[in-house]
């Protein structure tokens, strides 16, 4: 044998031996966890027992589906060639005559005969792996502690509280063992809260005391109608009872204090709103003088624009109108319909981010149309604009329902935008963290576009003092053009987050016009600070004061009643602005 075929010798004894070796090396592949559950069904006593705990270990999903067709009687036997029985499932295809292909558990193949052809059967036709009280509730107990060992985190801790809120004593050990080898300190935390829930029904007097005082240390929310029960349970000992009260008193101050912390962040969330809906709002009234009624259709336009982007990246977007008059005996018919890009998965939720550009932009042509053909007729005539704007946005909204319809539309979040994560306890949606986060960075934006631009500049120039502005050669029409496409930009982007949070409709700008307004003269004319202020503080005093009147109604009333009355000691706002013209 020469050196050459030593070497592939060698190289195949290798190959071979490493092959066994990490067949040996890993007890839960597919096929030694399916040759267990043959074992498991076709054996009895303990050693069915022993092997239904160690299937319980695997966290596979064929465990899981096959446990749950033998408690359904869905595991049928199946005589093999050579007289054996063979496990199997049937698929949920019948044919004509009622009969499915069969699977094989051992190896998840269809049953064929010697040709080839795959065999068919009725499960009348077939025996059922047999099952009596005692091993179905052995099976339920593997299934139950199956999903303890999922590779998703968040599916074990559903598992754990599933199992805590069980009141089965007889999970404590499989919990305490899971508690030893577990890694993740979210699902440890409820590991120690489902064992505690559980010794609550130990008769050792110690034992539920040590249990109470210990989930009152977790400050477990869940617990506290355990708790109940178990102090008002007959016969309860003293110490037992009072050990009770201290926990039920400890779990309700921390959801007092869980339920304040959500009221106000869902304040913020409101309150970021307001303030990008208001901030333009407070650049075009303190430089024009403008009431602008319209502004709440920006935030409709706003908000359609992402319902149109999302459409044309899936199926498509298109409307027709039928015109309320007609010509020539007529009726006068206007459609438009956009192909769509019929996107899928992260290309198609990625429409959010193309929409929030878009969404500015639109509103800010809306409202460049709009200065240019009223609005800067009606310089510094507050009642005439007031009048003009919401003649316009009477004829906008009913240009949204013949366009989109009278009922709201839904804009679906993006994925990434779904779902909350806690702290303490206290959830905070991902959507209304976005919509905080954005609204500080067009704060940010916009206070850099004021201090330290050239049209900020002018901006600020026109707002101090126009007349003065304009004999320096700043041509103020066309910054009063500019600035009021800004602000309905900004009021654009309003209605962009809006849709992610609520529906959208043809009134949805109406809903916050009025609080717009309010964020404005409370925080000062023309003053950004003033605004942010504002809107913080309208949103989360509206907030809490729904959550403390249990009325949203009664909360606003009071958040009005309470603006004035602040109007009245300070008539021009928190920050009020100095200039020639506006003094």
């Amino acid at each position: 044998m020469n050196l050459a075929q030593k070497l592939l010798v060698w190289f195949l004894s290798g190959g071979i031996f490493l092959g066994c070796f990490s067949a040996q090396a890993d007890p839960t592949s597919d096929s030694t966890i399916r040759e267990e559950l043959v074992q498991a069904i076709l054996s009895d006593g303990q050693a069915q027992q022993k092997l239904l705990n160690e299937l319980a270990e695997s966290g596979a999903k064929v465990v899981h589906d096959v446990l749950t067709a033998w408690t359904r009687q869905g595991v049928y036997l199946y005589e093999g060639p050579d007289g054996s029985k063979v496990p199997i499932l049937l698929d949920d295809q019948l044919d004509g005559e009622g009969k499915a292909r069969a699977i094989r558990i051992i190896d998840g193949q269809f049953v064929k005969d010697a040709s080839g052809k795959e065999l068919r059967f009725a499960s009348a036709d077939l025996n059922n792996a047999e099952t009596d009280m005692r091993l179905r509730s052995s099976i339920q107990q593997s299934m139950d502690t199956l999903a303890l060992s999922a590779a998703n985190p968040e599916e074990r801790n559903s598992a754990v509280l599933k199992l805590g809120n069980s009141q089965k004593p007889r999970y404590i050990p499989i919990l305490q063992a899971k508690l030893a080898k577990e890694a993740d300190l979210a699902v440890r935390r409820s590991l120690n809260e489902a064992i505690a829930l559980l010794q609550l029904a130990d008769p050792d007097p110690k034992t539920q005391i040590a249990a109470v005082q210990h989930l009152a240390e977790l400050k477990s929310i869940g617990s506290v109608d355990n708790i109940k029960a178990l102090m008002n349970k007959a016969g309860c000992p003293p110490d037992v009872v009072k050990a009770c009260h201290g926990a039920v008193r400890v779990i309700e101050n921390h959801i007092g204090f869980v339920n304040f912390i959500g009221t106000i962040f869902h304040g913020l969330s409101l309150g970021s709103i307001l303030l990008v809906v208001a901030l333009g709002l407070a650049i075009t009234f303190g430089l024009m003088g403008i009431i602008n009624m319209a502004h709440g259709e920006m935030i409709a336009v706003g908000a359609y624009t992402c319902y149109v982007i999302q459409n044309i990246f899936g199926t498509g977007f298109g409307f027709a109108i039928t015109l309320p008059f007609s010509f020539g005996g007529k009726n006068i018919h206007f459609g438009l319909h956009i192909p769509g890009l019929n996107t899928t998965g992260l290309w198609y939720e990625s429409y959010f981010l193309f929409a929030i550009p878009l969404s500015f932009i639109m509103a800010a042509l809306a409202g460049l149309a709009i200065e240019r053909t009223v609005i800067r007729f009606l310089y510094r005539r507050p009642l005439e604009s007031l009048l003009a704007t919401w003649g316009i946005s009477l004829v906008m909204q009913q240009l949204f329902r013949m366009v989109f319809g009278a009922n709201n539309v839904q804009v679906n979040s993006p994925s990434w935008l779904l779902g909350h994560f806690s702290v303490n306890d206290v959830s905070f949606d991902y959507n209304r963290v976005f919509v905080i986060a954005f609204a500080l960075a067009i704060v940010l934006g916009t206070w850099l576009l004021l201090t330290k631009t050239p049209l900020g500049l002018l901006i600020r120039a026109v707002m101090q003092n126009r007349a003065m502005a304009a004999s320096l050669g700043v041509r103020t029409a066309r910054v009063n053009m500019l600035t009021f496409a800004f602000g309905s930009g900004l009021a654009g982007l309003a209605g962009a987050f809006l849709s992610q949070i609520g529906n959208v409709g043809p009134s949805l700008g109406q809903t916050y016009i009025v609080d717009s307004f309010m964020t404005v003269v409370l925080g000062g004319v023309g003053s950004i600070v003033g605004t942010v202020c504002s809107a913080f503080g309208i949103g989360t005093a509206d907030e809490v004061l729904q959550q403390t009147t249990g009325s949203p109604v009664t909360g606003k009333i009071v958040v009005l009643v309470g603006i004035i009355l602040f109007l009245q000691w300070k008539p021009g706002g928190l920050f009020a602005s100095r200039s020639r013209s506006l003094d």
